[in-house]
Protein backbone atom coordinates (compact mmCIF):
# COMPACT_ATOMS: atom_id res chain seq x y z
CA UNK A 1 0.00 0.00 0.00
CA UNK A 2 2.62 2.41 1.00
CA UNK A 3 4.16 1.82 -2.62
CA UNK A 4 1.82 2.32 -4.34
CA UNK A 5 0.81 6.37 -2.82
CA UNK A 6 3.97 7.19 -4.61
CA UNK A 7 3.00 5.89 -7.60
CA UNK A 8 -0.29 7.64 -8.02
CA UNK A 9 1.18 10.60 -6.75
CA UNK A 10 3.03 11.03 -9.40
CA UNK A 11 1.00 10.40 -11.97
CA UNK A 12 -1.86 13.07 -10.68
CA UNK A 13 1.57 15.62 -10.83
CA UNK A 14 2.09 14.56 -14.58
CA UNK A 15 -1.99 15.10 -15.23
CA UNK A 16 -1.64 18.03 -14.16
CA UNK A 17 1.06 19.28 -15.31
CA UNK A 18 -0.52 17.96 -18.71
CA UNK A 19 -3.51 19.53 -18.28
CA UNK A 20 -1.47 22.82 -17.30
CA UNK A 21 0.22 22.87 -20.85
CA UNK A 22 -1.95 24.53 -22.74
CA UNK A 23 -1.07 26.04 -26.63
CA UNK A 24 0.24 29.02 -26.80
CA UNK A 25 -2.52 32.03 -28.30
CA UNK A 26 -2.09 33.31 -31.66
CA UNK A 27 0.26 36.18 -31.61
CA UNK A 28 -1.57 39.70 -32.03
CA UNK A 29 -2.35 41.18 -35.05
CA UNK A 30 0.42 43.35 -36.19
CA UNK A 31 0.75 46.59 -38.54
CA UNK A 32 1.28 45.90 -42.12
CA UNK A 33 4.26 47.62 -44.21
CA UNK A 34 3.52 48.90 -47.40
CA UNK A 35 5.01 45.89 -48.80
CA UNK A 36 2.71 43.39 -47.32
CA UNK A 37 -0.46 45.75 -48.18
CA UNK A 38 0.74 45.15 -52.20
CA UNK A 39 1.08 41.56 -51.31
CA UNK A 40 -2.18 41.56 -49.49
CA UNK A 41 -3.79 43.39 -52.67
CA UNK A 42 -2.63 41.04 -55.34
CA UNK A 43 -3.76 38.35 -53.58
CA UNK A 44 -7.06 39.72 -53.01
CA UNK A 45 -7.44 40.72 -57.34
CA UNK A 46 -6.25 36.51 -57.11
CA UNK A 47 -9.29 35.91 -55.06
CA UNK A 48 -11.75 37.99 -57.33
CA UNK A 49 -10.24 36.59 -60.22
CA UNK A 50 -10.72 33.05 -58.84
CA UNK A 51 -14.74 34.30 -57.54
CA UNK A 52 -15.49 35.35 -61.09
CA UNK A 53 -14.15 31.97 -62.47
CA UNK A 54 -16.26 29.73 -60.13
CA UNK A 55 -19.26 32.44 -61.46
CA UNK A 56 -18.77 31.64 -64.94
CA UNK A 57 -18.77 28.08 -64.59
CA UNK A 58 -22.21 27.78 -62.58
CA UNK A 59 -23.42 30.24 -65.01
CA UNK A 60 -23.05 28.32 -67.60
CA UNK A 61 -24.02 25.19 -66.86
CA UNK A 62 -27.56 26.91 -65.45
CA UNK A 63 -27.74 28.68 -69.25
CA UNK A 64 -26.61 25.17 -70.54
CA UNK A 65 -29.54 23.44 -68.61
CA UNK A 66 -32.13 26.71 -69.48
CA UNK A 67 -31.33 26.38 -73.52
CA UNK A 68 -32.23 22.46 -72.92
CA UNK A 69 -35.82 23.35 -71.63
CA UNK A 70 -36.35 26.08 -74.04
CA UNK A 71 -35.62 23.70 -76.85
CA UNK A 72 -37.64 21.19 -75.06
CA UNK A 73 -40.84 23.06 -74.75
CA UNK A 74 -40.24 24.10 -78.15
CA UNK A 75 -40.65 20.40 -79.29
CA UNK A 76 -43.78 19.74 -77.48
CA UNK A 77 -45.73 22.81 -78.06
CA UNK A 78 -44.74 25.63 -80.36
CA UNK A 79 -43.60 23.66 -83.57
CA UNK A 80 -46.48 21.23 -83.37
CA UNK A 81 -49.05 24.51 -82.74
CA UNK A 82 -47.48 26.26 -85.98
CA UNK A 83 -47.17 23.16 -88.04
CA UNK A 84 -50.83 22.61 -87.26
CA UNK A 85 -53.65 22.18 -89.52
CA UNK A 86 -55.42 24.98 -88.27
CA UNK A 87 -52.67 27.37 -87.44
CA UNK A 88 -51.80 27.66 -90.57
CA UNK A 89 -54.77 28.05 -92.00
CA UNK A 90 -55.23 31.11 -89.20
CA UNK A 91 -51.67 32.31 -90.11
CA UNK A 92 -53.00 32.86 -93.85
CA UNK A 93 -56.38 34.34 -93.08
CA UNK A 94 -53.81 36.59 -90.57
CA UNK A 95 -51.77 37.02 -93.72
CA UNK A 96 -54.38 38.00 -96.01
CA UNK A 97 -55.90 40.93 -93.03
CA UNK A 98 -52.71 42.50 -93.35
CA UNK A 99 -52.43 43.07 -96.87
CA UNK A 100 -56.14 44.27 -96.64
CA UNK A 101 -55.50 46.88 -93.87
CA UNK A 102 -51.98 48.02 -94.84
CA UNK A 103 -52.04 51.33 -95.75
CA UNK A 104 -49.97 54.90 -94.99
CA UNK A 105 -48.76 54.19 -91.36
CA UNK A 106 -49.22 50.45 -91.13
CA UNK A 107 -46.24 47.87 -90.37
CA UNK A 108 -45.87 46.17 -93.31
CA UNK A 109 -47.64 42.04 -93.28
CA UNK A 110 -44.27 40.34 -92.69
CA UNK A 111 -43.78 42.81 -89.54
CA UNK A 112 -46.60 42.40 -88.25
CA UNK A 113 -46.71 38.80 -88.50
CA UNK A 114 -43.36 38.22 -86.88
CA UNK A 115 -45.01 40.19 -84.01
CA UNK A 116 -47.56 37.93 -83.57
CA UNK A 117 -45.44 34.99 -83.90
CA UNK A 118 -42.79 36.33 -81.51
CA UNK A 119 -45.92 36.77 -78.76
CA UNK A 120 -46.95 33.44 -79.56
CA UNK A 121 -43.18 32.06 -78.54
CA UNK A 122 -42.93 33.59 -75.48
CA UNK A 123 -46.12 32.66 -74.06
CA UNK A 124 -45.74 29.10 -75.31
CA UNK A 125 -42.20 28.54 -74.74
CA UNK A 126 -40.18 31.55 -72.73
CA UNK A 127 -42.68 32.41 -70.01
CA UNK A 128 -43.06 28.68 -69.10
CA UNK A 129 -39.05 27.89 -69.03
CA UNK A 130 -38.57 31.58 -67.22
CA UNK A 131 -41.13 29.76 -64.21
CA UNK A 132 -38.19 27.23 -63.12
CA UNK A 133 -35.35 29.22 -64.83
CA UNK A 134 -34.04 31.88 -66.71
CA UNK A 135 -31.04 34.28 -68.16
CA UNK A 136 -31.82 36.89 -65.59
CA UNK A 137 -31.98 34.87 -62.38
CA UNK A 138 -29.18 33.17 -63.43
CA UNK A 139 -27.53 36.47 -63.77
CA UNK A 140 -28.30 38.00 -60.43
CA UNK A 141 -27.57 34.32 -59.01
CA UNK A 142 -23.72 34.39 -60.43
CA UNK A 143 -23.13 38.24 -58.78
CA UNK A 144 -24.30 37.03 -55.20
CA UNK A 145 -22.14 33.76 -55.88
CA UNK A 146 -19.05 36.00 -56.54
CA UNK A 147 -19.15 37.82 -53.76
CA UNK A 148 -19.88 34.95 -51.21
CA UNK A 149 -17.03 33.24 -52.86
CA UNK A 150 -15.12 36.32 -52.35
CA UNK A 151 -15.83 36.17 -48.91
CA UNK A 152 -14.80 33.20 -48.22
CA UNK A 153 -11.13 33.67 -49.16
CA UNK A 154 -10.84 36.82 -47.04
CA UNK A 155 -10.66 34.57 -43.45
CA UNK A 156 -7.20 32.53 -44.70
CA UNK A 157 -5.76 36.03 -45.77
CA UNK A 158 -6.18 37.75 -42.97
CA UNK A 159 -4.51 35.15 -41.10
CA UNK A 160 -1.70 34.63 -43.85
CA UNK A 161 -0.79 38.39 -43.11
CA UNK A 162 -1.63 38.38 -39.33
CA UNK A 163 -3.34 41.29 -40.60
CA UNK A 164 -5.74 43.64 -37.89
CA UNK A 165 -9.24 42.61 -39.07
CA UNK A 166 -10.55 46.42 -38.82
CA UNK A 167 -7.68 47.83 -41.35
CA UNK A 168 -9.03 45.29 -43.87
CA UNK A 169 -12.16 45.94 -43.34
CA UNK A 170 -10.90 49.78 -44.00
CA UNK A 171 -9.41 49.03 -47.08
CA UNK A 172 -12.46 46.74 -48.61
CA UNK A 173 -14.48 49.98 -47.84
CA UNK A 174 -12.26 51.97 -49.97
CA UNK A 175 -12.74 49.66 -52.44
CA UNK A 176 -15.70 50.94 -54.92
CA UNK A 177 -17.31 47.97 -56.33
CA UNK A 178 -20.93 49.59 -57.68
CA UNK A 179 -20.80 53.25 -58.94
CA UNK A 180 -23.92 54.12 -60.61
CA UNK A 181 -24.50 57.21 -58.34
CA UNK A 182 -25.72 60.17 -58.00
CA UNK A 183 -27.36 59.72 -55.62
CA UNK A 184 -24.81 58.20 -53.25
CA UNK A 185 -27.62 55.62 -52.63
CA UNK A 186 -26.57 53.63 -55.60
CA UNK A 187 -22.89 53.54 -54.86
CA UNK A 188 -21.65 51.02 -52.86
CA UNK A 189 -17.98 49.78 -51.64
CA UNK A 190 -17.04 45.66 -51.60
CA UNK A 191 -17.21 45.72 -47.62
CA UNK A 192 -20.92 47.16 -47.75
CA UNK A 193 -21.93 44.47 -50.13
CA UNK A 194 -20.27 42.05 -48.43
CA UNK A 195 -22.03 42.80 -45.33
CA UNK A 196 -24.95 43.50 -46.84
CA UNK A 197 -27.85 40.99 -45.15
CA UNK A 198 -29.94 40.38 -47.14
CA UNK A 199 -27.73 41.56 -50.42
CA UNK A 200 -31.88 42.48 -51.63
CA UNK A 201 -32.39 45.29 -49.54
CA UNK A 202 -28.91 47.57 -50.53
CA UNK A 203 -29.93 50.39 -52.71
CA UNK A 204 -27.19 49.77 -54.67
CA UNK A 205 -27.43 46.48 -55.32
CA UNK A 206 -31.17 47.30 -56.95
CA UNK A 207 -29.24 49.93 -58.81
CA UNK A 208 -27.48 47.38 -60.55
CA UNK A 209 -30.00 45.05 -61.15
CA UNK A 210 -32.21 47.60 -62.38
CA UNK A 211 -28.88 48.74 -64.84
CA UNK A 212 -28.32 45.31 -66.03
CA UNK A 213 -31.79 45.03 -66.98
CA UNK A 214 -31.83 48.15 -69.23
CA UNK A 215 -28.86 47.57 -70.75
CA UNK A 216 -29.98 43.78 -71.55
CA UNK A 217 -33.45 45.60 -73.17
CA UNK A 218 -31.29 47.29 -75.55
CA UNK A 219 -29.66 44.42 -77.10
CA UNK A 220 -30.70 41.98 -79.39
CA UNK A 221 -30.42 39.42 -76.80
CA UNK A 222 -32.72 40.92 -74.35
CA UNK A 223 -34.22 38.44 -71.64
CA UNK A 224 -37.20 40.41 -71.32
CA UNK A 225 -38.56 39.65 -74.37
CA UNK A 226 -37.51 36.67 -75.34
CA UNK A 227 -35.53 35.18 -78.62
CA UNK A 228 -36.72 37.75 -81.00
CA UNK A 229 -34.99 36.19 -83.30
CA UNK A 230 -36.53 33.26 -83.40
CA UNK A 231 -39.53 34.52 -83.97
CA UNK A 232 -37.99 37.08 -86.94
CA UNK A 233 -36.22 34.05 -88.39
CA UNK A 234 -39.42 32.07 -88.41
CA UNK A 235 -41.82 34.84 -90.04
CA UNK A 236 -39.07 35.36 -92.68
CA UNK A 237 -39.35 31.57 -93.74
CA UNK A 238 -43.44 31.99 -93.64
CA UNK A 239 -43.92 32.39 -96.96
CA UNK A 240 -41.26 30.41 -98.68
CA UNK A 241 -42.97 27.68 -96.02
CA UNK A 242 -46.25 27.89 -97.11
CA UNK A 243 -45.87 28.99 -101.01
CA UNK A 244 -45.67 25.62 -102.50
CA UNK A 245 -49.22 24.64 -100.64
CA UNK A 246 -51.28 27.21 -102.42
CA UNK A 247 -51.57 29.61 -99.79
CA UNK A 248 -49.90 32.29 -101.58
CA UNK A 249 -52.71 31.89 -104.51
CA UNK A 250 -55.08 32.07 -101.38
CA UNK A 251 -53.81 35.65 -99.86
CA UNK A 252 -53.85 37.37 -103.55
CA UNK A 253 -57.65 35.78 -103.99
CA UNK A 254 -58.06 37.53 -100.84
CA UNK A 255 -57.00 40.58 -100.94
CA UNK A 256 -60.16 43.05 -102.17
CA UNK A 257 -62.57 41.23 -101.53
CA UNK A 258 -65.07 41.69 -98.77
CA UNK A 259 -64.30 39.61 -95.22
CA UNK A 260 -66.85 36.77 -96.21
CA UNK A 261 -65.53 36.28 -99.18
CA UNK A 262 -61.96 36.28 -98.04
CA UNK A 263 -62.36 34.16 -94.73
CA UNK A 264 -64.26 31.12 -97.10
CA UNK A 265 -61.49 31.49 -99.77
CA UNK A 266 -58.29 31.79 -96.74
CA UNK A 267 -60.03 28.90 -94.68
CA UNK A 268 -60.37 26.52 -98.13
CA UNK A 269 -56.67 26.80 -98.15
CA UNK A 270 -55.47 23.32 -98.94
CA UNK A 271 -56.57 19.83 -97.55
CA UNK A 272 -55.06 17.93 -94.69
CA UNK A 273 -53.92 15.71 -96.86
CA UNK A 274 -51.69 17.70 -98.35
CA UNK A 275 -50.70 19.01 -94.88
CA UNK A 276 -49.78 15.51 -93.41
CA UNK A 277 -47.57 14.70 -96.53
CA UNK A 278 -45.63 18.07 -96.58
CA UNK A 279 -46.20 18.50 -92.50
CA UNK A 280 -42.53 16.19 -92.02
CA UNK A 281 -40.46 18.47 -93.83
CA UNK A 282 -42.49 21.55 -92.42
CA UNK A 283 -41.35 21.06 -89.03
CA UNK A 284 -37.67 19.79 -90.74
CA UNK A 285 -37.23 23.23 -91.92
CA UNK A 286 -38.83 24.98 -88.60
CA UNK A 287 -36.61 23.00 -86.11
CA UNK A 288 -33.20 23.92 -87.83
CA UNK A 289 -34.50 27.72 -88.08
CA UNK A 290 -35.31 27.59 -84.16
CA UNK A 291 -32.15 25.68 -83.30
CA UNK A 292 -30.28 28.20 -84.92
CA UNK A 293 -31.46 30.87 -83.35
CA UNK A 294 -31.58 29.66 -79.53
CA UNK A 295 -27.83 29.06 -80.24
CA UNK A 296 -26.55 32.38 -81.46
CA UNK A 297 -29.17 33.77 -78.57
CA UNK A 298 -27.45 31.57 -75.64
CA UNK A 299 -24.10 32.46 -76.89
CA UNK A 300 -25.10 36.03 -77.06
CA UNK A 301 -26.41 35.72 -73.38
CA UNK A 302 -23.27 34.39 -72.13
CA UNK A 303 -20.57 36.72 -74.06
CA UNK A 304 -22.26 39.48 -73.91
CA UNK A 305 -20.23 41.81 -71.23
CA UNK A 306 -22.95 44.26 -70.70
CA UNK A 307 -26.45 42.35 -70.50
CA UNK A 308 -25.50 38.36 -70.13
CA UNK A 309 -25.28 36.16 -67.76
CA UNK A 310 -22.27 37.37 -66.60
CA UNK A 311 -22.21 41.10 -67.11
CA UNK A 312 -23.09 41.63 -63.42
CA UNK A 313 -20.09 39.84 -62.48
CA UNK A 314 -18.06 41.27 -65.03
CA UNK A 315 -19.22 44.92 -63.54
CA UNK A 316 -18.21 43.85 -59.68
CA UNK A 317 -15.24 41.99 -60.49
CA UNK A 318 -13.90 44.85 -62.97
CA UNK A 319 -14.51 47.69 -60.43
CA UNK A 320 -12.98 45.71 -57.46
CA UNK A 321 -9.67 44.53 -59.79
CA UNK A 322 -9.59 48.29 -61.20
CA UNK A 323 -9.35 49.70 -58.03
CA UNK A 324 -6.66 47.30 -56.53
CA UNK A 325 -4.80 48.14 -59.47
CA UNK A 326 -5.11 51.89 -59.28
CA UNK A 327 -3.92 51.85 -55.78
CA UNK A 328 -0.70 49.63 -56.34
CA UNK A 329 2.62 51.91 -56.34
CA UNK A 330 3.58 52.88 -60.45
CA UNK A 331 7.25 51.67 -60.84
CA UNK A 332 9.27 56.01 -61.36
CA UNK A 333 10.87 55.65 -64.94
CA UNK A 334 14.26 56.12 -64.70
CA UNK A 335 15.91 59.21 -66.15
CA UNK A 336 18.59 58.37 -69.22
CA UNK A 337 21.74 58.19 -68.48
CA UNK A 338 24.17 60.91 -70.01
CA UNK A 339 27.18 60.06 -71.53
CA UNK A 340 29.53 63.02 -72.01
CA UNK A 341 31.94 62.67 -74.77
CA UNK A 342 35.27 64.00 -74.20
CA UNK A 343 36.20 67.59 -76.50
Amino acid sequence: MSLRCPILLCLLLALAGCASKRPPPPPPPVALTPAMWQRLDRELIDASVGAAGSANDYARRSMRVWKEQVQQRTEQDFIPWFTGYWTQQWLTLKVAWYKIDSGEGREPAEKRLALYLQEQYQERVIEPVAEQINPEGIRDRACELYLQLFAQQLPALIARYNAPPEQVSQRLNRIPAIALGPPDARNASLYQLLRAKPLDQQPAWQALRQHLHVQASKGPGRTDVGLSSVATQASEKLSATLAPRGIASAVASAVGKVAGAMISVATAGYGMITHDREQPQMVEQLRVILNVALNQEWQELMENRQSGAMAGVYYLSGQVEDSLLASAPRSQPQEPLLIRLPP
